[in-house]
């Protein structure tokens, strides 16, 4: 194959006329622009550990109040997009949220789609759209794209959660954007994952048809934590016991852009995920183990937060040999099957 021509191969006088014209040559950046073999990657692989992310965080609740926040958050950002860009990966934004008791954050909605994964701490609530959603360590909420939503804390001890968004990608088209509104003041009352959404394979007569893209807005964590438990005496032991959140109705994945799913890793268990094109981050809800991201190695704790770039081969390890590790993870899968180059290499 032949080498492609410089711009240095070209004479001054040429480019300057490109440069006045707005006009740039494509050849000698067709190859950084469109690569052979891996793509160009400025991700890289990172973890955080929580108990650091988290003195700092409950600081900035020493120091800065919520009215002069409006969102309390710290955000993990991956070195090598640059630190200013807030970038976790190219396209996932991740954050750890505090809201303090007596607190409300206020009621917004806005164009990025959002998840929240409550972290620690007990009486905080996630209002969207005048559902009332409880929020409990492990519980995933979703805030989706132009939905009304807002935070509030009727406990005693800090809460902490854990956000996604697909902001990245938003804001490099130009169209990240936000509203706000007045509190809503929702009722006190079971949500939908309580009443019409208890059981899989079971939905209320009146939705048979129904294709609302956000019917059920919670998912508790104790009860996919017992359904990934069952799964796992029914799986062999070298497959990976993985399930995807998704919208009861339609069966498709609960956002058009991050993918959510949970892991559970048997006790010792070792689970090859391979190398897709899209890039993931990992939360641990419960275990110790370890991961492999291509020649990078990190251990984790409950409550750490790992980054997979795209492209990147993984492996996860369980280093209990008594107790099962328990993960969530957000990809940008869904987004990548709609463009149609979705890969999974083995």
């Amino acid at each position: 194959m032949s080498k492609l021509q410089s711009a240095t191969d070209l004479p001054d006088k040429y480019l300057s006329a490109l440069a006045s014209a707005n006009l740039q040559p494509l050849w000698p950046s067709l190859r950084t622009l469109i690569s052979h073999g891996a793509p160009a990657r400025s991700s890289i692989p990172m973890h955080w550990n929580y108990p650091q992310v988290r003195e700092l965080l409950i600081q900035a609740g020493d120091l800065t109040p919520i009215e002069k926040a409006e969102r309390r958050v710290l955000v993990l950002c991956n070195p090598g997009l640059g630190i200013d860009n807030l970038q976790a990966t190219p396209s996932i934004y991740i954050g750890l949220q505090l809201i303090l008791p007596g607190e409300d954050a206020p009621n917004h909605r806005h164009s990025p789609s959002a998840i929240r994964l409550i972290v620690e701490g007990t009486g905080g609530f996630t209002t969207v759209e005048g559902e009332r959603l409880p929020m409990e360590p492990g519980d995933l909420i979703l805030t989706p794209s132009g939905l009304w939503h807002e935070h509030g804390h009727t406990g005693s001890e800090p809460v902490i959660w854990m956000d996604a968004l697909d902001l990245p990608l938003i804001y490099y088209l130009e169209t990240s954007q936000a509203q706000e509104a007045p509190l809503q003041h929702a009722p006190i009352r079971p949500d939908s994952s309580q009443t019409k959404f208890r059981r899989a394979g079971l939905l209320p007569y009146s939705q048979l048809h129904d294709r609302n893209p956000y019917p059920m807005l919670r998912y508790p964590w104790k009860e996919a934590r017992e359904a990934l438990t069952e799964l796992a005496g029914a799986t062999d032991r070298d497959a990976l016991v993985q399930l995807a959140y998704v919208n009861p109705i339609t069966g498709e994945e609960c956002l058009p852009i991050l993918g959510i799913s949970a892991l559970m890793l048997r006790p010792g268990e070792s689970a090859d995920l391979g190398r897709r094109t899209c890039s993931a981050v990992t939360h641990v809800i419960e275990g110790i183990g370890s991961s492999e991201i291509d020649d990078n190695a990190f251990n984790w704790n409950p409550r750490d937060i790992t980054v997979i770039p795209p492209h990147a081969s993984c492996t996860l390890h369980n280093q209990s040999s008594s107790k099962p590790a328990f993960l969530l993870m957000v990809d940008d899968a869904p987004l990548h099957r709609k463009l149609g180059f979705y890969r999974e290499y083995r």
